[in-house]
């Protein structure tokens, strides 16, 4: 299961620089709108100490961490849905990703220019989420009006109550990812791929100060982004600039404990994408390979088999499962096993993050 975020923001916020750091992935950083016009991607490892642990207590030949993708979306502005700044280029590329990471500039910096020239995350976000609503309304409009038309010559098209109700939230100035959405509605709007149908975390992006200390800009942008029904997270793009330049994990946490910082830019990033798309890990391990899954909350054993392969869900037959909290306090498979802890689980066995499994498959 891939998982993947665009970073999105206004002009000269600091998303390229966030990017860089965060994929350790140069993107082109400069002080003057636009310099982003194709997305940057960089793909980086999901850090998980479980599986290092793992591999500590079964050593594989290689150890495999779950990835997740970066894509660095220049920036939008005001207009961007009826083209300015070469908007729709833009908003097309924003449709491709599962989860919007939007960048807000929460620090004060007379040598880099805002393109507003005043540091407001207020207008900041709302600048950004309004041109992505006007789009999705221009979307919803034209296929809208195009099948009620359609539907006059022919039996009513059941999908024009889902339309009408996105458009009139739309209107509302409602983000339609917050709002309650049936089975059949789903059907109905989710092949349009609608750009407020994605879930957002808002990334604050302060000076090191901030960081520490917090300021009016940060907690202007968490009231924001708690009315907007999405978690906000604190990170320096300066500090994790910083973090990329060093060889090795040793230094990068030798760095952090001295700032008083328990995780990275990037640590909490992933963990606040997990947590927004509810997102788990499972294991599967082994003398040739220890490697760390990715799939959703309430998947099934044979939905995550077939993460592996599509042939393991459809030949699923039973999993063969313990938790990681297992192994990793008993210390062995063979604990696990002698203890009673392994268990056999059928197709409507609900998997659980941590869980260490191996599938069998006729």
């Amino acid at each position: 299961m891939n998982l993947n975020c665009g970073i999105v923001g206004l002009p000269n916020v600091g998303k390229s620089t966030i990017f860089s750091a965060l994929s350790a992935s140069k993107a082109e950083i400069a002080n003057y709108p636009f310099c982003t016009i194709k997305p940057n991607v960089g793909i980086v490892n999901v850090p998980d100490s479980r599986l290092d642990r793992l591999c500590e207590l079964v050593p594989p030949e290689r150890k495999v961490n779950a990835t997740i993708e970066f894509v660095d979306i220049a920036g939008l502005v005001k207009g961007a849905s009826k083209g300015e700044g070469l908007g729709n280029q833009f908003l097309a590329n924003i449709r491709e990703v599962g989860l919007i990471c939007h960048v807000v500039r929460c620090f004060d910096d007379p040598d880099i220019v805002h393109v507003n020239n005043k540091v407001s995350p207020k207008d900041d976000i709302e600048t950004i989420n309004t041109e992505l609503s006007l789009k999705d309304l221009e979307t919803l409009t034209k296929i809208y009006d195009k099948e009620k038309k359609l539907s006059r010559l022919t039996k009513a098209n059941p999908d024009l109550e889902a339309y009408e109700k996105a458009i009139k939230l739309l209107e509302d100035g409602k983000w339609l990812a917050n709002e309650e959405w049936s089975e059949k509605e789903l059907a109905a709007i989710s092949p349009l791929y609608l750009l407020t149908m994605k879930k957002t975390i808002y990334v604050c992006n302060c000076d090191e100060d901030g960081l520490k200390n917090g300021n009016a800009y940060i907690d202007e942008a968490k009231r924001i982004a708690a009315e907007n029904k999405s978690e906000a997270i604190v990170i320096s793009g300066r500090l994790e600039s910083e973090l990329a330049e060093l060889e090795t994990a040793e230094e990068r946490k030798e760095m952090l404990d001295a700032l008083g910082l328990a995780e990275s830019g990037l640590e909490t990033v992933i963990k606040s994408a997990f947590k927004t798309l509810g997102l788990c890990e499972f294991f599967t391990i082994g003398k040739d390979e220890n490697r760390a899954w990715v799939f959703r909350q309430g998947m099934k054993a044979p939905e995550c088999a077939g993460i592996i392969h599509t042939d393991f869900e459809k030949k699923f037959i039973k999993a063969e499962v313990y938790s990681f909290d297992d192994i990793n306090s008993l210390g062995s498979e063979a604990e696990v096993k002698k203890k009673g802890l392994l268990r056999l689980e059928g197709k409507d066995y609900i998997m659980k993050d941590g869980d260490v499994v191996f599938f069998k498959h006729g």
